[in-house]
């Protein structure tokens, strides 16, 4: 079992405590640190866990590691105090929001700083699947990735491990477009009544010289019934359409798969409520790490990231490190310097990028 800390208690901070109680078996809450505890009394009694005032009394608990779950101006400061204890970091969110304030705190990572990002949409059940079995070797070589799923440098980190990118840089072009659209749920819920929005579309094009990504959204795809996410995954012997794999097993023989999730509780079934993997054909190609906790594919990812911090806290290999954070974000911010520029700008070696 891992103990692990949190510091907040923001919308996002849920999150890490469901999963926590939907796995008792694999995680502990060592503790949450808030600056007002009085306002924290119910969430830390629903989920069972004590309040500190300080990093320092958290960290005196022993965690495995703990989550920054703050805002990001004041995420910095939290990290940057955490490697001061030498405690392992994993921070809900990139923590830095130009370049230069990434600079500076990856020099903590240089000097032994242990940090993750708790970037889960790359760890939710349908896209582990898709990146399992677009790098499993049936469609070959990887060349091009469209990825319309989230936002930012959640929708990039996607294009780019569709792709097997890590650092080379790229030529980046954007093309905005708005249109009208009718409003739909957002996160305190449906609408009150029927009425007319904008939706704010971006399409950025990525070219890689031998790879070509394009990252497209609008963020009425979060929680509009109308709006769906889109995947293409194109290797030369084949290609992921959505949930669809096409591939050649020679030259002369096409096989068509289909993605289908495999979940327990269904029907007749009497063996709990939850994800239990995802097929290719008659291949696994995800297996849920945290069944049979009842969660989300959200909940899940994002347990699978304290899964990975856990690992990389005992030593072993980084899941979602800050470097990778980090180039995703500095794209991100280059997607808005090439809409405001109107042509084409280029990518260049980072720091993080050694």
């Amino acid at each position: 079992m891992t103990s692990f800390g949190i510091v907040g208690t923001g919308w996002r901070s849920i999150f890490f405590l469901r999963v926590a109680q939907a796995c008792p078996d694999q995680f502990q809450i060592a503790g949450i640190v808030t600056r007002n505890p009085d306002k924290a009394a119910s969430l830390a009694h629903q989920y069972k866990a004590p309040l500190f005032t300080s990093l320092e009394a958290l960290v005196e608990t022993e965690p495995a590691f703990v989550v920054a779950s703050v805002p990001r101006t004041v995420n910095p400061g939290v990290l940057h105090q955490l490697a001061d204890l030498n405690m392992p970091a994993l921070s809900e969110t990139p923590p830095a929001a130009t370049v230069e304030e990434m600079r500076e705190l990856y020099a903590r990572v240089e000097q032994g700083a242990k940090i993750q990002v708790a970037e889960q949409y790359f760890l939710q059940p349908h896209h582990a699947a898709r990146l399992a079995f677009a790098h499993g070797g049936k469609l070959g070589a990887i060349n091009q990735a469209q990825v319309s799923a989230a936002h930012g440098y959640h929708g990039i980190s996607l294009m780019r491990k569709y792709l097997g990118v890590m650092f080379e840089n790229a030529s980046i072009t954007v093309h905005n477009f708005t249109s009208p659209i009718v409003k739909g749920p957002n996160r305190n819920g449906p609408p009150e009544e029927e009425s007319i929005g904008d939706s704010a579309q971006t399409v950025a094009w990525f070219d890689f010289g031998d790879k070509f990504g394009v990252f497209d959204f609008n963020r009425d795809q979060y929680f509009s019934h109308i709006r769906n996410q889109r995947l293409l995954v194109r290797g030369e012997r084949g290609e992921i359409i959505n949930d669809t794999a096409v591939y050649l097993k020679d030259y002369l023989t096409p096989i068509e798969v289909k993605f289908s999730r495999q979940s327990a509780g269904q029907e007749g079934n009497l063996d709990g409520n939850h994800l239990k993997g995802i097929q290719a054909g008659e291949e696994w190609v995800y297996q849920n790490p945290l069944a049979p906790g009842e969660l989300s594919d959200d909940e899940i990812a994002v347990g699978s990231c304290m899964l990975g911090m856990a690992e990389y806290a005992n030593g072993g290999d980084s899941f979602y490190s800050l470097a990778e954070a980090y180039q995703d974000t500095y794209l991100d911010l280059l997607i808005q310097e090439a809409s405001d520029s109107g042509g084409p700008i280029s990518s260049e070696t980072q720091p993080w990028a050694r």
